[in-house]
């Protein structure tokens, strides 16, 4: 299996997402945080970026709200190598009108070897690992390489 490493700097780019009944709760994970996140390069979705800058008076910079295309942005950040972590609270019992979008977005996260939390309890436990304040290898497995031999095509 081929693999590329992708080196994650000391300070993080994080994405940060709630879904509308979980907002409250990532404000309130975001505020008891607010001195460890100030430390990394903050992005987040519309709604989710605009009350997250009110309420921590920090820098985020912001990509469209999740059902106007706010998780295919972050997605595409993190396929262009410009994001290194997410948390993503979601509602797994109210049902979206972009839910495919969330899963292309967990599943984009899954392939590149993002750290993603989903949960306030995964969130405490990824954001506080030392490993978040030092520089990290990445592991990503070259799934073009499988492709290519699920396409049917030969290996040039």
């Amino acid at each position: 299996m081929n693999t590329d490493m992708i080196k994650m700097n000391k300070e993080k780019r994080i994405a940060l997402i709630a879904h509308d009944n979980r907002k409250q709760d990532l404000v309130e994970w975001a505020r008891f945080n607010k001195d460890l996140l100030s430390r990394h390069e903050l992005f987040a979705t519309g709604t989710t970026g605009q009350i997250l800058a009110t309420e921590l008076d920090l820098e985020i910079k912001r990509f469209q709200s999740g059902p106007l295309g706010g998780d295919q942005q972050i997605g595409a950040k993190i396929t262009e190598g410009d994001l290194d972590f997410v948390i993503f609270f979601w509602d797994p019992l109210e049902p979206q009108p972009h839910d495919v979008d969330v899963k292309a977005l967990l599943r984009i996260a899954v392939v590149y070897n993002i750290p993603i939390a989903c949960n306030r309890a995964s969130a405490d436990f990824m954001i506080s690992s030392h490993l978040m304040s030092e520089e990290y290898q990445r592991l990503v497995i070259d799934y073009k390489h499988r492709l290519r031999r699920v396409e049917g095509e030969t290996k040039s």
